[in-house]
Formats: structure tokens, sequence, C-alpha cells
């Protein structure tokens, strides 16, 4: 699986970004989960939000329910997050990923795009 994020950038406390991932596979991405997962300076790396490629499972983390939207266009092949009500301690490198589902570990990762949210 090859993944390609992009969107990140700087916007003010309260605002607004989108992310999107470009993905593929050889075969088909029908039994993965697609994720995005953050790194703020001087911590772990931490979940975000998921989708499954199949259908339309969704999780998120309790830091950004109700701000941030993760989705999925089968036709593009991307993975979209919607960051609504930025902080700024949402200043973090995001990271797309990808795991077979009912794998515990993301496997396949793209590069870092970042967001950074001025106060």
């Amino acid at each position: 699986v090859q993944l390609q994020a992009s969107g990140g950038g700087l916007v003010q406390a309260g605002g607004s970004l989108t992310l999107s991932c470009a993905a593929s596979a050889p075969r088909t991405l029908s039994y993965y989960v697609m994720g995005w997962l953050r790194q703020a300076p001087g911590k772990q790396r931490e979940f975000v939000a998921g989708v499954t490629w199949s259908g339309h499972i969704t999780n998120y983390a309790d830091s950004v329910k109700g701000r941030f939207t993760v989705s999925k266009d089968k036709f593009k092949n991307t993975v979209t997050l919607q960051m609504n009500g930025l902080k700024p301690e949402d200043t973090a490198l995001y990271y797309c990923a990808a795991k077979l589902r009912g794998a515990s570990d993301y496997a396949f990762w793209g590069q870092g795009t970042l967001v950074t949210v001025s106060s």
C-alpha cells in the first residue's frame, strides 16, 4: 500500500483544515483500515481517526471527537480528515496510515504533513 498525504498548513485556533491521503494498492484496499495518526513535538505518536475501506466504520480519539471527521472516496482512492475547531494542542505532524482489518498496528505509512495551529 502506498500513501501520499497532503493539506497541512498554518491556521489560527478555531479554524479548519482538510488533510487528504491518496492511497494505492496492488490489488484492493477492501481489507484495510485507513487511519490518521499524529505526533506532536516531544510526544509519542497517537491515533486520531480511522475508517474501514469496506463499509464505513469510523472511530476517533476522544480528543478530536465532534471536531474532526474522517471519510473516504472509493472512486478517487482518497481518505480525508476534515478538522474543525482546531486548537493549539492539535499542532503535530499528521500521518496517513493503513493496516489490515484485525491487525493491531498500522503497517503502511505515508509521509507526514505538518499542521500548526496558532493561538
